[in-house]
């Protein structure tokens, strides 16, 4: 290692040990809240062109979104599992071990999703009926599904490499790489769809060129050698214990993915029964709240690497102090933008309602509008996730991971389409209102009492003292 890179590493030990926390987390989230916004811009953006091809059109892409979700799963379960390990490896100076860490997840998580990706693409019409596709929509979901199956390694690539400069702090280097991919879509989508006639096959050919073009632009930092991590082939050296914490960590994350898009299948199944244009107004309304929820995202991951770097470094008051001042600063930003869309959420299904469909602006505006207000809690169930995943807690994001989807949403889904008629409610009003009814319920029976419980635990040490928890990370290298 060069005396330059030797410094920038230091600078950036530093800013997560030792700086203002009201300056790191910004610092830190604020590239990773641009991530996250251009990453639910991906689907948005298909989602907008394709919508003026009619709303079967539109159904097939919201199905589609659920195989997004399941390769998402899989790529996050890599990528979360190496990113938490990392980032308290980093904090304890154990710069070496991190670097194979990463390498060999890596390559590992690209192999496994070829192969996952090809065996979907064997399937692939008996997947969308599974996903609820509606006949109408079922070409159209064919086509779609076609491509993104194809592009599965590269989005594994992009999003591993993405979690492995989040771990270190490098986030300005991961929102480059998400923001060039997601330029490349926009201007490729019109191109595609429209200029060449392609349809709904050609949004699906742009998201996945552009996943080739992210996971090359984010493999730059580390063929340059500038960042804190040295990935590569010499360091590809998997080890037992090393992939036992990776899968300690990063199952509980693909377990919430996968949670996720078992939700939203469940979701679309019901929604078919009430027609396209239900399943097309609850789809819509989804993607525009994920550009709130994923702001959300962006800083409760910008919280996580500082808060594994303190953890690492035995500094338990500033891992408290980085969860409220990121609860705080999402809070007021998720409050803002919230209200926008609260006020403006009819306008906003406008936009994808070329027939103005008038149960499409019914079920999608009682959606986003139900959604906002459940926004605090939200945000306390994400947070609360991460400081788990961070301090290499699976247990505790694998409890926050399954309430939001498996204990209370699929229950709520079930069940409140069926009570609402009895309160003298339309059916698909019970199913617009599910996910904010889940969240709230997330928060008080579980958020809340983990987060309680956690802060006792580290809330009694002084720092420098030894952890409450062990880990392989805590027991130094090998």
């Amino acid at each position: 290692m060069d005396e330059k890179q030797a410094l920038a590493r230091e600078r950036r030990r530093n800013m997560m040990l030792q700086e203002p926390m009201l300056r790191v987390i910004p610092k830190v989230a604020v590239p990773m809240v641009i991530s996250s916004l251009i990453d639910s811009i991906y689907n948005l953006v298909d989602t907008l062109f394709v919508s003026q091809l009619g709303v079967h059109a539109t159904a097939a892409v919201a199905v589609n979104d659920s195989l997004m979700q399941i390769l998402r799963a899989v790529s996050m379960g890599f990528a979360m599992g190496a990113a938490s390990y990392i980032s308290r490896l980093l904090g304890a100076k154990e710069d070496r071990r991190a670097s194979r860490v990463g390498s060999s997840t890596l390559f590992i998580g690209v192999a496994f999703s070829l192969l996952f990706g090809l065996f979907c693409l064997l399937f692939r019409s008996s997947i969308v009926d599974l996903l609820g596709v509606t006949r109408e929509a079922k070409q159209y979901s064919m086509q779609y599904a076609f491509w993104i199956l194809l592009a599965a390694p590269f989005t594994t690539a992009e999003m591993i490499q993405n979690q492995l400069l989040r771990s270190e702090g490098s986030t300005h280097f991961a929102m480059i790489g998400m923001v060039s991919g997601c330029v490349l879509n926009i201007g490729l989508d019109p191109l595609f769809i429209n200029v060449f006639g392609w349809g709904v096959a050609g949004a699906a050919g742009a998201t996945a060129l552009s996943k080739v073009v992210s996971a090359a632009v984010l493999a730059l930092p580390f063929i340059r050698r500038t960042t804190m991590l040295e990935i590569g082939l010499k360091n590809f050296k998997p080890e037992k214990a090393d992939a036992a914490e990776v899968a300690r960590m990063g199952i509980p994350a693909f377990l919430r993915m996968s949670l996720l898009s078992l939700g939203g299948i469940v979701t679309n199944n019901i929604a078919k029964a009430f027609g396209s244009a239900v399943l097309a107004g609850i789809s819509v309304a989804n993607k525009m709240y994920r550009l709130v929820a994923s702001a959300i995202m962006g800083f409760s991951q910008g919280f996580g690497p500082v808060a594994g770097f303190c953890y690492g470094a035995k500094k338990y008051r500033r891992v408290r102090e980085a969860y409220y001042t990121t609860f705080g600063i999402a809070a007021v930003v998720a409050c803002l933008l919230g209200a926008f869309m609260f006020i403006f959420s009819r306008g906003i299904i406008s936009w994808f309602n070329s027939e103005a469909n008038e149960t499409m602006y019914a079920i999608g505006s009682l959606k986003i509008r139900a959604n906002c207000l459940m926004l605090l809690p939200h945000i306390a169930v994400m947070i609360t996730s991460n400081l788990y995943q961070s301090l290499g807690r699976p247990m505790g994001n694998l409890v926050l991971s399954m309430s939001r989807q498996l204990l209370f949403l699929i229950p709520l889904l079930l069940t409140l389409p069926k009570l609402f008629p009895l309160m003298g409610f339309p059916a698909e009003y019970g199913l617009a209102v599910s996910q904010a009814a889940s969240d709230l319920l997330s928060f008080l029976f579980l958020a809340l009492p983990l987060a309680i419980y956690m802060f006792r635990k580290i809330g009694q040490l002084p720092d420098g003292a030894d952890p409450p928890f062990k880990s392989p990370a805590s027991r130094g290298s090998r």
